[in-house]
């Protein structure tokens, strides 16, 4: 078997992407806190936490799985760019978007504006997963 040796992208990326897994602990016990009943929320911002959460979770997750797909289908140029970044671009939007579109004090009950986040993270993923599969593919 050959070793893998990953770009210097694809290993400050993972880099970064593992040093957000600091942050998505800190939202794990912020949540502990949710559901103890200490921290004030409606079920709608309840329910919006823990997607926002737990997108963060396995899109980083699978965004670390992406970029050694990418290096090992040898992707370069913009194509690999958009391969690389499309993932972790996206659990950072996904889970902006339901966190910040939850915001809010009183009985806040449904998305304010800033859901286009979410809209705009599932481009990325869907443009990421889909240039990654089609270099595998073609390779």
């Amino acid at each position: 078997m050959q070793g893998l040796e990953l770009t210097d992208a694809s290993r400050y990326i993972a880099g970064f992407v593992l040093l957000t897994i600091v942050g998505i602990e800190f939202g794990g016990w912020f949540m502990t806190q949710v559901v103890r009943g200490k921290v004030p929320m409606t079920a709608f911002q309840k329910d919006f936490a823990r997607a926002g959460h737990a997108h963060a979770g396995a899109l980083v997750t699978l965004s670390l799985v992406t970029l050694v797909l990418t290096d090992l289908a040898g992707m370069q140029g913009a194509w690999g760019w958009i391969a690389r970044i499309g993932v972790p671009a996206s659990a950072a939007l996904i889970s902006a978007g339901f966190f910040f579109s939850s915001m809010g004090r009183g009985e806040v009950t449904q998305p304010n504006r800033l859901i286009w986040l979410v809209w705009l993270g599932s481009l990325s993923l869907g443009a990421g997963v889909a240039t990654l599969g089609i270099g595998l593919l073609a390779g």
